[in-house]
């Protein structure tokens, strides 16, 4: 008689995904609430009227909607990339070859185009995002074996231009239109934290989209996500080109060079929030490239496609945390501080303790929790101490430490097999544990009044 060994392949709760629904729909209800009865009567909120300019609003609408299709694109290939590769039969030594071009592109060119930005213009910046887009979409349309490395060369300079390009032209704009300083600033808060909460909602619908076209039948739907992120990226261009606005006023390259040794390269504090920022963008980056080996590991099986969006959801939640303390009597240092920490401490565990899926799904979900509330709270930081003429490029290069910290390990692990995937999560969890010592100390540092609106 044989033995039937059953398999169980673990997967989130329908009722984890209604909790962070109702929560996140809760806290956004109750903060006007909240808020008219906390909030001094001569500040006014970003979730209630103002008398904003009415071009403030229409263009935070239009950016936030341009926004959330680079979103659901820069998702679309996240998602669909690993199933590529399977299905063309690329090894694992490959993927992580692929890897090491897409980081050092990320790397040797990404970190310079920032820099470039910030002197040709952050919306011509944004077009070549999408340019990029449709130039992989129709190249895996048109080659019936496409080469992967072509195709993430540019994905890893649109990854990088995404990082920085749409943050910097919504503040550039923002300036613009709004001349009181006060409003101008409720509505960049505003702006941040819905833009995490778009980004995470749109990554969702990529996956919905990507499964959608690829369907059941493999070999009609695997150049539909082509097809879709080709019209997505048409789209895009189509609509940045038909609202393009050409007189941005921009600094000669020697004003450029003078002002960034300056106010960049000579301000501790823009080291410190450099730093703080690299260390979260390397711990990122080591999540992605583990997290799925981590839960699977010693041959458990989990249903990938619902735990993606249970994580994504957790950063939803986190991003609506936002307003709240943004609005209460607490320093923005002090909760970066306590959310570096915290991420910190469940990279550890994750590191150093052996735990079953449901407790590391939970880890998981805690951390990306933390995520939705400090990219916001990052975006805040850098509208106190970066020049809006500068911030592109301060942006990106604060990001090449962290990709040749990335660059280093994957070949150490990829290659020659000297460090386990439990050290990468330790180094991790050591760059967020500098995250929060660097955030402490620019608390200290920052003892001036802050520059809300520091321009050159």
């Amino acid at each position: 008689m044989g033995i039937v060994i059953e398999t169980f392949i673990w997967e989130p709760s329908s009722s984890v995904f209604i909790f962070i629904f109702f929560s996140s729909f809760l806290l956004l209800s109750l903060f006007p609430f909240y808020l008219s009865k906390h909030a001094p009567t001569t500040k006014s909120s970003s979730l209630s009227d103002h008398p904003f300019s009415s071009s403030s609003p229409r263009f935070q609408l239009y950016f936030l909607l341009l926004y959330s299709l680079a979103s659901v694109l820069d998702g679309l290939w996240l998602v669909y990339g690993e199933f590529e590769l399977v299905y063309y039969g690329i090894n694992k030594e490959d993927t992580v070859t692929f890897m090491l071009i897409g980081f050092g592109a990320a790397l040797f060119v990404g970190s310079l185009l920032g820099l470039v930005s910030d002197l040709i213009g952050r919306k011509k910046t944004c077009l070549v995002f999408f340019i990029l887009h449709l130039i992989v979409g129709i190249w895996k349309m048109v080659a019936p074996s496409p080469s992967f490395w072509v195709a993430n060369l540019c994905l890893s300079l649109a990854t990088s231009i995404f990082s920085f390009s749409f943050e910097t032209w919504a503040v550039v704009e923002h300036d613009k239109v709004d001349s009181k300083p006060g409003h101008r600033q409720d509505i960049l808060n505003e702006t941040f934290w819905l833009m995490t909460f778009f980004e995470s909602a749109s990554l969702i619908g990529s996956q919905v989209i990507g499964n959608w076209m690829v369907g059941g039948n493999l070999e009609k739907g695997i150049g539909s996500p082509s097809i879709a992120a080709t019209l997505l990226a048409i789209l895009g261009i189509a609509c940045m080109s038909r609202h393009y606005d050409g007189t941005t006023k921009i600094m000669t390259f020697k004003d450029y060079r003078m002002s960034f040794s300056v106010y960049i390269l000579g301000d501790r504090r823009i080291w410190l929030l450099a730093c703080a920022q690299a260390c979260l963008h390397f711990s990122i980056a080591v999540f992605w490239i583990l997290w799925a080996p981590t839960l699977v590991a010693d041959g458990r099986e989990a249903f990938l496609g619902l735990i993606y969006p249970c994580l994504l959801g957790a950063r939803m939640l986190g991003s609506t945390v936002f307003p709240w303390l943004i609005n209460a009597s607490l320093r923005t240092e002090d909760c970066l501080t306590c959310a570096f920490v915290v991420q910190a401490l469940l990279l550890s565990i994750i590191a150093y303790d052996y735990e079953e899926i449901g407790v590391l799904v939970t880890q998981f979900s805690l951390y990306h929790a933390c995520i939705g509330l400090i990219l916001p709270l990052l975006a805040r930081l850098r509208t106190m101490y970066v020049p809006n003429e500068l911030r592109g490029g301060m942006i990106s290069l604060s990001l090449a430490p962290a990709n040749a910290a990335i660059l280093f390990i994957l070949m150490q692990r990829g290659y020659y097999r000297t460090i386990e995937n439990s050290t990468m999560i330790a180094f991790a969890a050591v760059g967020l544990f500098m995250a929060a010592g660097c955030m402490y100390v620019l608390k200290r540092c920052g003892k001036q009044p802050y520059q809300n609106w520091h321009k050159l």
